[in-house]
């Protein structure tokens, strides 16, 4: 009779344990990330190589799978003998908009993504970061302060060889997208690929005052990108100080 259609009904209604769902890619790889990338470039008179650390944030949100990078330390290499210093604070004040990733799935479950792009202005604050252009005016009332030394942009110190050293005032705008693929061991590594646009604002030596054009160098295996997990509770001074066990030795330009 009536009493037993409830019973019947339940029994013909697949319930699924929950604890059998796999986790979606987006939540395994959700979490915090040492970040090491390399990105090369070349202008006609020098190949450089520019060695960012920092960290790499990815959240499950509504939308999907959320990147939000922030940097820590840089480092520079050169063919020249030229160095180039550029302060934790200048590197730190490079500020990405957290931007949602397109995450795949191979056949064998392992995941892959893409950050696109996000430009983002430094020592310079720009309305529209992704479309404003960069001045060309070293007194552009947009170029700002960013890493708080007192000069107009980000400074950069440049030392060479012996005889020759002083600071170049930069305002930038920061384009760098990557493609990275999930590893065995949980890393994420992959390729970086870089359209920053550079301003020189300044120089406490006019020979520094030259506005070279560089771009990345073709080969995209020479801008390699390496995410590492790690605790939620890392910060920059225990990223530098776990630097030689996270990643490789840092590169030499080699072409």
């Amino acid at each position: 009779g009536c009493s037993s259609e409830p019973a019947a009904e339940s029994a013909t209604t697949p319930t699924t344990p929950t604890t059998t769902t796999p986790e979606s890619a987006a939540e395994r790889l959700a979490g915090r990330y040492a970040h090491f990338d390399v990105v090369a470039y070349e202008s006609t008179e020098m190949k450089t190589l520019i060695i960012s650390y920092g960290f790499t944030d990815l959240e499950v949100t509504d939308e999907g799978l959320q990147a939000t990078e922030s940097f820590c330390s840089s480092e520079h290499r050169s063919d020249q003998p030229i160095e180039v210093q550029m302060s934790d604070a200048a590197t730190s004040a490079i500020k990405p908009v957290p931007t949602l990733v397109t995450l795949t799935e191979a056949e064998d479950g392992r995941a892959s993504f893409f950050r696109p792009a996000t430009p983002t202005g430094i020592g310079i604050h720009l309305e529209d970061p992704a479309n404003d252009p960069l001045p060309t005016d070293p007194n552009d009332p947009r170029i700002a302060d960013d890493d708080g030394d007192g000069n107009p942009g980000v400074t950069a110190h440049i030392t060479v060889g012996d005889a020759l050293e002083g600071d170049l005032f930069l305002a930038r705008r920061e384009i760098f997208a990557y493609d990275v693929d999930e590893q065995d061991d949980g890393t994420l590594t992959g390729v970086v690929t870089d359209n920053s646009e550079q301003l020189i604002v300044g120089a406490t030596n006019e020979l520094f005052l030259a506005q070279a054009e560089w771009v990345q160098h073709p080969d995209l295996t020479k801008s390699p990108i390496i995410l590492v997990p790690v605790d939620a509770d890392w910060d920059c001074e225990k990223l530098m100080a776990e630097r030689d066990e996270l990643f490789p030795p840092t590169p030499e330009v080699d072409w």
